[in-house]
Parts: structure tokens; sequence; C-alpha cells
């Protein structure tokens, strides 16, 4: 290649890559907060529709209300995009007596609208956004809730509860009732019992990732625990015993009783490792 070529071609790179700094260096970003209040009794159904992209964090508290904040994160080329979104980008409820729902709003659905406003530049649709919940509601409640991307935190909420994220890092106490966490890719620390174990089963799987498993010692359970692919089972409970004296616990399967048995405990990663240790002790 003639040396004029090789400057021409350098000088087009260099212009490409001013001209992406430029584009990045202009992007203006923005945090929103939008809360919501609302009275709500125990015993009822709290559903939690996530963005793509956020996290979503869930307390148990004693008071019969159901406290909502959310963190947006909006970004675009000037502050009036910016603004347009931040109008039309949040959660709205769907309220009952018994069920009450907190549903995201963005560019993902459109907006959760019907049809979007006739000036409303189409160029934005394509923007990122991410929506983070703080959520506080009864003590006694179920939980349903749908995740993207983003960390799952579950604490102090005695009820059925099931979650559900395609990636997360996901921390989650488990007091009573049942509990199903299924997460696609990342990694689950699940703990059991952390105020006393009064479960009636616990489905939890990780499709690709760590699953990492605190169980009491008190805690009376049928236990099976799975690696399907590659990876292996770390266990760190000595007193657990397989239900069966003929089937010996492997790397990668685990059928035991904890107690006198009862509950069903099922655990499983794709692939990747899963531990299981007493609560209380290190990760």
């Amino acid at each position: 290649m003639k040396r004029s070529s090789v400057a021409a071609v350098t000088v087009f790179i260099a212009l490409l890559s001013a001209v992406s700094f430029s584009q990045t260096a202009n992007i203006v970003k923005r945090t929103v907060t939008k809360t919501d209040r609302f009275d709500f009794g125990s015993g009822g159904t709290v559903v939690v529709t996530g963005a793509p992209k956020g996290s979503i964090k869930i307390e148990g508290a004693a008071k019969n209300e159901i406290e909502i904040t959310a963190e947006i994160e909006l970004q675009a080329a000037n502050e009036t995009d910016v603004a347009k979104l931040a109008e039309i980008t949040g959660f709205v409820t769907d309220e009952s007596a018994i069920r009450t729902s907190v549903i995201s709003l963005g560019s993902h659905n459109k907006f959760g609208l019907k049809k979007l406003p006739k000036n409303f530049p189409k160029h934005l649709l394509t923007l990122p956004f991410s929506i983070n919940y703080t959520i506080f509601v009864p003590k006694y409640t179920d939980l349903e809730i749908d995740g993207g991307v983003g960390d799952l935190s579950i604490s102090g909420v005695e009820g059925t509860i099931r979650a559900n994220f395609i990636e997360s890092n996901a921390k989650f106490d488990v007091v009573s009732g049942s509990a199903t966490l299924l997460v696609g890719k990342g990694t689950a620390n699940v703990r059991f019992g952390t105020q006393g174990w009064r479960g009636r089963y616990a489905d939890i799987q990780v499709a690709n990732g760590e699953l990492n498993i605190s169980l009491p010692t008190n805690m009376s359970a049928e236990i099976d625990a799975v690696v399907l692919r590659d990876g292996t089972i770390e266990n760190l409970i000595p007193e657990l015993k397989p239900r069966d004296r003929k089937v010996a616990f492997t790397e990668r399967s685990i059928a035991a009783k904890a107690g006198v048995g009862g509950s069903p405990m099922k655990f499983t990663v794709g692939a990747g490792k899963m531990k299981l240790t007493r609560l209380g002790a290190a990760l």
C-alpha cells in the first residue's frame, strides 16, 4: 500500500474515533426518582414486573401499606429528549384489596400505552434505560416477581414467593411458605430459616452460574441437589445423610434427608457450582 493510502486510512480512522468520542461525550444522563405509597393489607399478593434492566429490592415491613421507590436511569442526546423519556418511563400500579401489580413502563413495551403521542420521536424507542426498585410490603405477603438483568434482593417477607430473572445477583431470605426462584445466568445466595424454617417446599434453579444454599441446623426436609451438566456440588453440611443408604452422594447429585424429613427442597444448577452450607457460615 502506498504511503498516501496509508495516511488516508489513518486519517479516516482518526476521524471516526473522534466522531464516536464526541457522540459519547455528548450523551446526557439523568436519574429520575418516582415514588408511590398506598394502603394494602397483610395476606395479599404483590406482583412486580421489572424493566429489561434494573434491580428489584423487596423488604417486609410492619405497616399495612406498600411503598415504592423507583430510580430511573435515562440517557439521550440532549436534555429535551431526556425530558420526553422521563415523562413516560416509570411504573403504574393495578390495585385491589388482595392483589396489587407494579408494572414497569418504558420503550420495551412502548410505555404501556396503546398509542404513542403523535409528536413522540421514534428514535427514542431504541435508547437504553433502567429502573431500580425498592419496595416495602406488609410482612405477610405473597410475591410474584419477573425481572430482566439486575440484582434481586428479598428479605423479611413471610409468604409464597416466586421470582424469575434473566440475569441476576440474587439474595433471597426464605422464612415461610413456598419459594420458587429461577435465575438464567448469575449467582443466587439463598438463606432458609433466618427466623426459623416454616416452609412448604422450595425449587431454586440457576441455569448458568453459582447457587449458594444456607440451611438452619434444626431443619427437617427432603433435599434433592443436582448439577445437570458441567460443575460440582460442594456439601459443607456433614449431618446430611442419603435418603437411600445404597445411593451415595456424588459431586453432581445429592438426595438427602435433613432431620426427620418433610418439606421437599429441590436445588438445580444447569452448568456451574453449587454450595450447601449451614446458616451463618461464610459462603
